[in-house]
């Protein structure tokens, strides 16, 4: 049995063979389970600060990029105990060749891993700190939090990329970055829409002209703020509708946040009859006054006066300041003063006008 395990076939014997065999069959099976065990363990360490989000969404994130790595592992593992047959004479792994290509790609794919396995960690550590924001009254916080959580990523990402440079192709990091820097205003010239993004992302978190949760409105666009990234902030409409704006636009237009509000103004006309008379118009306009006056949530001195003969009403404009920011309880203070502008109106003995033209008529 022996004999029959040390024959050699292609530089290596047959117990070699089935030895890579087994460890790599092993290690695929076992992967996941070693993934899962390994990331609990690892979630301990985090256990103290990571209950709001839970292990389920910690093993969700990070059995992935780990899985990658005992998988190169478990190849490496297996096919290292194998050597080449010195029949082909392959040059060595400092020479370009097969040796050199099969090394620098496994180097790549282990940074590349590792790079993956950290911005998952972040993007974690980003959910946690997310879900202690909503605990606090503060909104920026709310704000910051998926604002660094990105700018972590990119930076981790970009770190990687350039490790994974000066490993795999043996470049150098100060001439890697000195080549940047010269590209770079070539590459500001091509992304200039998306650099003016980037800028108009650090004025919105530098000037703070909204936050998460307020009610804006930049040119057609009206709903609540959702989310503040790099390039683009999201807006719920009033319809549910989501609509992502360039962070450019949020800066450069005109931008109403009615969540800043100390109050809101109604304006509307109401036209009455021409068959009421001076006296039923004073009357009407007395205690359409007094009713505004009278409700808790609107300011003294409102202003209702009639202000034009028109081709089938005399109209009488009201205006008045509601303390209600928000439009929900502003269109309800409206609501119920336009129901008591209607009693008053019937209890005065006057109608409320339509359009309507009168015709005449002559017999010769």
């Amino acid at each position: 049995m022996n004999d029959y395990l040390n024959q050699v076939f292609l530089g290596n014997t047959l117990s070699d063979y089935l030895l890579s065999l087994a460890i790599l069959i092993g290690g695929l099976i076992l992967k996941k389970y070693i993934s899962n065990f390994l990331s609990w363990i690892l979630y301990r360490c985090f256990r103290r600060y990571g209950k709001t989000v839970g292990i389920k969404k910690f093993l969700e994130l990070l059995s992935s990029p780990f899985g990658l790595i005992l998988l190169i592992v478990v190849f490496y593992a297996a096919f290292n105990r194998l050597s080449f047959p010195g029949e082909w004479e392959l040059v060595s792994e400092r020479d370009f060749g097969l040796r050199f290509i099969i090394q620098q790609l496994f180097e790549g794919i282990i940074i590349f891993a590792i790079t993956w396995y950290i911005i998952r960690v972040v993007e974690f550590v980003g959910l946690v700190l997310a879900a202690r924001a909503t605990l606090t009254e503060s909104k920026m916080d709310d704000q910051f939090v998926p604002f660094a959580k990105s700018a972590l990523k990119i930076i981790v990402a970009g770190l990687g990329f350039i490790v994974m440079l000066s490993a795999v192709f043996n470049l150098n990091v100060v001439s890697i970055l000195t080549g940047l820097g010269i590209g770079g205003l070539a590459f500001a010239l091509a992304a200039k829409e998306t650099l003016e993004n980037l800028l108009g992302s650090f004025t919105i978190f530098l000037d703070k002209p909204f936050k998460i949760g307020d009610l804006v409105k930049v040119g057609d666009a009206e709903g609540y703020v959702e989310g503040i990234g790099f390039r683009s902030t999201r807006i719920r409409a009033l319809d549910r509708t989501l609509v992502t704006v360039p962070n450019k636009k949020m800066v450069d237009f005109e931008l109403m946040n009615d969540t800043e509000r100390e109050v809101r103004r109604a304006k509307f006309t109401i036209g009455l009859t021409y068959s009421t008379s001076s006296v039923q118009l004073k009357q009407v306009m007395l205690e359409i006054t007094d009713a505004v006056n009278a409700h808790p949530l609107t300011e003294p001195d409102p202003v209702v006066r009639f202000v034009e003969f028109g081709s089938s009403s005399l109209n009488i404009l009201v205006l008045f300041l509601s303390r209600t920011p928000d439009i929900g309880d502003f269109t309800k203070v409206k609501e119920e003063i336009n129901f008591q502008i209607m009693d008053i109106v019937l209890k005065n003995g006057c109608e409320f006008a339509f359009p309507s033209s009168t015709v005449y008529l002559s017999k010769e």
